[in-house]
């Protein structure tokens, strides 16, 4: 199936003044079948709207609803669907395993959600928890358990009024890498395209619009040697996909993409904004009629100053009352300040995953005081948020540190330590895996590692050194060299947020030109 044709609708706040295409207005004369795919992706746990009132699921069900009623009016169909990772980023959120999320959703009448691959940052009997709390199908073709089995349903069928569509999720690949490895132990994450050329041909002949609900990534992998399909990709190789709803790399698309016949949309992060894409099925083709991210209360930068929306979206009442309760539990003990900074701790990816911040040294450096380790690595995808100027709380430190790994040691000869350093300095920047250190200083000379200082002397190849790190590291997660099981290797229990709190309470106030080591690592 091809499409012929696209036009791109404004994507104004006035969402109840949008009309669809003239031949639409024929619908129930003519044969056609309008549809219309809202979508998200990567929520992360922001259920509640942010400190400027931007975007959660109260505004967020108010512009869905008028979606829907326009084009329901126009008699249209409406599918609402999500591309993966509800989990992992807000410690509201977190401390529930993502129940006000999920509950949420329920309330706005999502149809379908992919597994991304921040489902698996919980256990199996969590996610099968939040399974139970979905109204709608959880869908993942490309995950299998030891025994071959498919730990998901597939797809699914949605059998409307005169259109048949079949929705299949996928989820990228590298969740057996990135995923926590304590989590995804047995389990097989296939290629996303040897399942789709499978499960496409099967489902094209049962229904007239096919769409795939993935958290694969717009792109390739970032991480080398790890096999990864971006949607592109997917949609170049497996024929007969007319839709693409994607996430897992954050990417804001603000027009959808037209990609060998298959078109791709990916909504950002956070549920910022709300995908919008208009299909006209016609009997024989599928085609599309517009696609816009609608913005949720979204401000602005005007002269410097944040302006709020002209028109803001007003919270749904009853969500509101579903949500509040949420987020109101725990909050008192999550608002307690431990500490000061004096100046912000920047999480920003595109310097926290190419150089040596701040942040990362200070994490690191609570690592290593906490168990008195010689030195520390953290991927910088670990660090999820930054540390603000001002009042530290809490709540701060468990959205930098969200995933509530322990930590773990391990010692090492300064030869295996200098060789370990060689392996987790060479990923690619950019990446969640580009680590952070603490500690230690080196150069990285073409893939080599040389002039390597652990404190202030010189790597002795036949002393002894202490390695801190989470455990999500040390069981290989990122694709870094596993430690666990090793001689001189202890879990101590303690959680990484509990460290970083700890640290900053005795430190403060903290000031981050302290922190700024001006590169733990010199590459040339």
């Amino acid at each position: 199936m091809r499409f012929q044709k696209l036009i791109r609708f404004i994507p104004v706040l006035a969402i109840l003044l949008l009309c669809g295409c003239a031949s639409l207005s024929h619908v129930g004369h003519t044969g056609l079948q309008a549809l219309t795919i809202l979508h998200t992706n990567d929520h992360h746990g922001r259920f509640w709207k942010n400190s400027a009132g931007e975007y959660g699921l109260a505004a967020r069900k108010t512009l869905a609803d008028a979606v829907r009623a326009e084009v329901l009016a126009r008699g249209g169909h409406v599918l609402l669907l999500d591309a993966g990772d509800v989990n992992t980023g807000v410690p509201e959120s977190d401390m529930l395993d993502a129940e006000p999320d999920i509950r949420g959703m329920n309330a706005m009448g999502y149809d379908a959600m992919a597994v991304g691959n921040h489902e698996f940052d919980n256990p199996l009997a969590i996610l099968r928890k939040q399974e139970r709390w979905m109204d709608f199908p959880l869908l993942a073709a490309n995950i299998y358990d030891s025994s071959g089995q498919r730990l998901f349903a597939p797809w699914h069928l949605f059998r409307l009024r005169g259109l048949t569509v079949a929705v299949f999720g996928l989820t990228t690949e590298s969740t057996a890498i990135v995923g926590n490895p304590e989590h995804v132990k047995g389990l097989v994450f296939r290629p996303a395209i040897d399942e789709a050329r499978e499960l496409v041909p099967r489902l094209r002949n049962q229904a007239d619009v096919v769409i795939a609900l993935t958290h694969l990534g717009f792109d390739e992998s970032e991480h080398p040697g790890v096999p990864q399909t971006g949607s592109r990709v997917l949609a170049r190789a497996v024929p007969g996909i007319d839709l693409i709803v994607d996430g897992h790399s954050h990417t804001q698309l603000d027009d959808p993409v037209l990609e060998s016949g298959t078109v791709i949309v990916q909504a950002g992060e956070y549920g910022k904004y709300l995908g919008r894409v208009d299909l006209l099925w016609t009997g024989r083709q599928v085609r599309l009629t517009g696609g816009a991210l609608l913005p949720v209360n979204l401000t602005e930068k005007v002269d410097g100053q944040t302006v709020p929306p002209t028109v803001p979206l007003a919270d749904d009442p009853a969500m509101l009352a579903l949500l509040t309760p949420f987020q109101e539990e725990g909050g008192e003990a999550l608002q307690t300040v431990i500490g000061h900074g004096n100046g912000n701790f920047t999480a920003d990816r595109a310097v926290t995953r190419s150089s040596q911040t701040a942040l990362g040294t200070l994490a690191c450096r609570a690592l290593m005081e906490k168990t008195g380790a010689d030195a520390a690595v953290m991927n910088s995808g670990g660090l999820r948020a930054g540390l603000p100027s001002g009042p530290i709380t809490y709540k701060d430190v468990l959205t930098v540190k969200p995933f509530g790994n322990t930590i773990c040691t391990v010692d090492m000869t300064g030869a295996e330590l200098d060789e370990y350093l060689r392996q987790a300095a060479s990923f690619t920047p950019g990446s969640g895996a580009f680590a952070q250190f603490g500690g230690v200083r080196f150069v990285l000379r073409g893939g080599a590692v040389s002039d390597v200082f652990v404190g202030e002397k010189p790597l002795d190849a036949g002393r002894m050194y202490t390695v801190a790190m989470e455990s999500y590291l040390a069981g290989g997660g990122d694709g870094y060299p596993a430690v666990k099981g090793l001689q001189g290797f202890v879990d101590t229990g303690f959680v990484d947020a509990d460290a970083l709190r700890e640290y900053i309470a005795r430190h403060s106030p903290l000031d981050p030109a302290e922190y700024d080591s001006g590169g733990a690592v010199l590459r040339e």
